[in-house]
């Protein structure tokens, strides 16, 4: 994968949804919760405003409707502002 996130943006590989079950029933992908976590896995460098801080390899949370979802050789990733992430986890 070669993309590179311009200004304060940040490429973010969610974390897989967790599977769950009611009564032995397996609730579809459509009724599942998103994540609020994933893995950082590209950066921009930041503007002139705002530093970037988070790094290659960030465990984060952010926001429900947090980003734009982009699909690159079949694997789904959200690309979001640094603002938008809430917390870097660990």
């Amino acid at each position: 994968m070669n993309i590179k996130p311009l200004a304060d943006r940040v490429l973010v590989l969610p974390a897989p949804a967790e599977e769950k079950t009611i009564g032995g029933i397996i609730i579809p992908d459509t009724a599942k919760e998103k994540p609020l976590k994933g893995e950082v896995v590209a950066v921009g460098n930041g503007t002139k405003d705002e530093e970037m801080i988070l790094k290659l390899g960030d465990q984060v949370l952010y926001g429900k409707y947090a980003g734009t979802e982009l699909e690159i050789e079949g694997v789904k990733y959200l690309i979001m502002r640094q603002s938008d992430v809430l917390a870097v986890v660990g």
